[in-house]
């Protein structure tokens, strides 16, 4: 089978949240699946994410589609296309595109992972798609409401078949790979009241120290009347209750560096994570995320990549409970979940005094997300919606 593949490659690293690691692992799980990925080289697509300006962004969307379009009608004349594959946000999308791409006889089917984060509803430019790849458990009721067609699957990830092993020595601790936001400092903060010797590696964590409150007051009266009009978009759009907790947050102090400082790591390049996810003692997985649609006390939660990732790399993982996470693995054999911090404390001091559970664990839970969540078994339900 022969699958064109958008999946946010670009032709230069952009200063948007990590993106390159979907278009390793998407072409990767395409090739062990047995199929072929094309794509257009001179396509940016993650350009696309780069621009506000509304302008700017049809001129790129434009060129982009243009060049796809045309290199999907050359290629499916040479050799049938059976799938149009991409992960798209909704600006970059082009329906009229995608129609045409459709007229050939090519289904086309998009992967997205932030439904949750991102929409109350599924927005109408991804009507256009014939089915919907969504990896999140609490998304599904707004892909249900909507009445288009959608597949329940883990999110893409791909593991190289030399590191699926599972028996791995312990050479660092309790682990956290991330970057730093309002959500994770608050919650590693309370872990280290309980004397929880942890390892933060990622962006931000030794950040400069936060502004004194006299100089936040000064930039709130600065371009008065920009702000104002910012203001009123955000209670058009978002509601009340989002622009006062927008407000409130900018009064809200963070957490110091002070606090932090002797727990954060280096940051880790790419073949770094895997050895670190994989030879912790107990790797961290953190599924809140900063959003003023919801308190700050309580946050938000939905299943991440690394929920599959980790388990993946043979890591033992303790995660933070969100819905949907019961019906990837079985909880307390394969991974283990926490709900609170003080549980969280609780978990980690319980498997770092078993390491026969850990080992046990790491067994399991490898051998469930590699058996059931690979992208080979997903592209087979994919690819059986359409015969």
């Amino acid at each position: 089978m022969r699958i064109f593949l958008s999946s946010q490659q670009s032709l230069k690293k952009h200063n948007i949240p990590a993106y390159r690691f979907w278009e390793i692992y998407l072409k990767n799980g395409i090739e062990e699946a047995g199929h072929e990925w094309l794509e257009v080289k001179e396509v940016d697509w993650a350009e696309g994410l780069v621009y506000l300006d509304k302008e700017r962004l049809k001129i790129w969307r434009d060129l982009a589609w243009i060049q796809t379009v045309n290199y999907i009608k050359y290629q499916h004349k040479i050799k049938p296309i059976n799938l149009f594959l991409s992960y798209l946000f909704p600006k970059q999308v082009d329906s009229l595109a995608i129609r045409e791409i459709q007229e050939l006889g090519i289904p086309c089917v998009n992967f997205f992972c932030d439904n949750v984060r991102e929409f109350k509803k599924i927005p109408k430019i991804f009507y256009c798609f014939n089915l919907h790849w969504v990896p999140e458990f609490k998304a599904i009721k707004m892909y249900q409401a909507s009445t288009l067609n959608y597949i329940y699957a883990p999110m893409p990830v791909w593991i190289p078949p030399a590191l699926r092993n599972y028996n791995h020595s312990e050479k660092y601790g309790v682990s956290f790979i991330g970057s730093r936001d309002v959500q994770r400092e608050r919650l590693f903060a309370n872990l280290i009241e309980f004397n929880i010797n942890l390892e933060l590696r990622g962006e931000g964590w030794l950040y400069d120290e936060p502004d004194e409150l006299i100089n936040k007051l000064q930039k709130i009266r600065q371009n008065l009347w920009i702000k104002a009009n910012n203001h009123l978009l955000d209670i058009s759009n978002e509601g009340l209750i989002y622009w006062l907790r927008k407000i409130q947050s900018r009064f809200i102090p963070r957490v110091t560096n002070q606090l932090f400082s002797p727990y954060v790591r280096e940051k880790p390049d790419f073949d770094e994570y895997f050895k670190i996810t994989q030879q912790s003692q107990i790797t961290l997985g953190v599924n809140r995320y900063p959003s003023f649609q919801y308190p700050l006390d309580r946050p938000n939660t939905y299943s991440r990549m690394r929920d599959i990732e980790a388990p993946m790399l043979g890591a033992c993982y303790l995660t933070e409970w969100t819905e949907g996470l019961d019906d990837l693995y079985e909880i307390g054999e394969e991974i283990e979940t926490y709900s609170s911090v003080e549980e969280m404390a609780e978990k980690i001091k319980y498997l770092q005094a078993s390491p026969e559970k850990r080992k046990i664990m790491r067994a399991n839970a490898q051998y469930k997300a590699i058996k059931e969540h690979s992208i080979p078994n997903t592209l087979a339900k994919i690819i059986s919606n359409f015969q």
